[in-house]
């Protein structure tokens, strides 16, 4: 069956297809009555508008494109829903892709979406500076969520990493933990290093020194879960182990728990556990994980408001969201404090 047009619609109204166009825009121009009959047609006929033939005047596809690391991640899947639910009530369509926590697959992500067009791109947790030289030469805008380069850019939505970190620390320091390590995660070195300045922040407040309290998984594991797992393994086999541990994310913290179980010790009994990001699955395992929580369904809708202004060629900046601390069953004092 053939797809009803503009003309068809002119043909069953009496009038001219510019009629019809201008009365299904509203145009000021076309009398009330005549709009609501040529809109009470197009419903009739099932109409549609072309989004190509729009985009050829209007020289817009109402089209976002996202580029995020794995669609896998917990906290990706949550920031895509925020930006799908904006965009959706903004009458905008999106195009997802994925960099898989490259450099080179994001950049070409990123121009693959240009070709075809998007009206702005959304690129969550990127590894590539200088995005304003390639802004210039791609002429379309891009905004960074959780930027993980460690260049500036006017155009991003973070989290206050180091105020997180912080947070989720002194609850540590808190409870009566002294002996307090770290589970990093070199790959996302902006996040990464801001969250182990956080965690030192709130040590040195305190007058103690991290030393051997930090433990930072190797750079070369790409699955969180195992570098929780590795990270746990190596600070249960030392003589004086921690008896807290704060974990570079949610996914971290839960390998880390499993590694805890694995040697027959009790979270929190023998180890409490802090995770950051308040991913859906962090308040699933038992115990429940003492977490950071970032509103990553807030982040994505923030996300396309500020693409959508610019768009409109309004002014925008930076935004740093602060976080809060989510406390629950996976942190307690230590043994010596009873």
């Amino acid at each position: 069956m053939a797809r009803t047009s503009i003309k068809d619609i002119a043909r069953a109204a009496g009038v001219s297809h510019s009629t019809v166009s201008r009365a299904l825009r509203d145009d000021p121009r076309i009398s009330p009555e005549v709009v609501q009959r040529i809109r009470s047609l197009a419903r009739d006929m099932s109409y549609s508008p072309s989004v190509v033939a729009r985009s050829l005047v209007t020289r817009r596809t109402r089209t976002i494109g996202v580029v995020v690391t794995t669609i896998s991640d917990p906290f990706v899947s949550a920031v895509v829903d925020g930006i799908e639910e904006e965009a959706t009530a903004n009458d905008h369509a999106v195009i997802l892709v994925m960099s898989r926590s490259d450099p080179e697959h994001e950049l070409e992500a990123v121009r693959l979406l240009s070709e075809r067009r998007v009206d702005g791109i959304i690129v969550s947790a990127s590894r590539v500076g200088n995005y304003e030289e390639r802004l210039v030469r791609l002429q379309v805008p891009i905004v960074l969520l959780n930027n993980q380069s460690e260049s500036s850019y006017i155009y991003s939505i973070n989290v206050d990493d180091v105020r997180g970190a912080h947070m989720a620390t002194d609850h540590l320091l808190e409870l009566g933990h002294r002996h307090i390590a770290y589970i990093g995660c070199p790959d996302r070195p902006r996040s990464h290093r801001r969250r182990e300045q956080g965690f030192r922040m709130a040590l040195g407040e305190r007058g103690m020194v991290p030393g051997l309290s930090q433990v930072v998984a190797d750079e070369g594991i790409g699955d969180d879960a195992e570098r929780g797992k590795l990270g746990m393994r190596r600070l249960l086999g030392v003589e004086d182990r921690p008896t807290a541990v704060f974990c570079y994310n949610d996914v971290t913290a839960i390998g880390a728990l499993n590694e805890t179980r694995r040697w027959g010790l009790a979270v929190p009994g023998d180890v409490s556990l802090v995770g950051f990001d308040d991913v859906r699955e962090a308040s699933l395992v038992s115990p429940a994980l003492t977490t950071v929580n970032q509103p990553r369904e807030s982040m994505g809708r923030q996300a396309v408001e500020m693409l959508l202004r610019l768009l409109a060629g309004e002014s925008v900046g930076d935004r740093v969201i602060l976080p809060r601390l989510v406390i629950r069953q996976s942190s307690g004092p230590p043994k010596s404090s009873g």
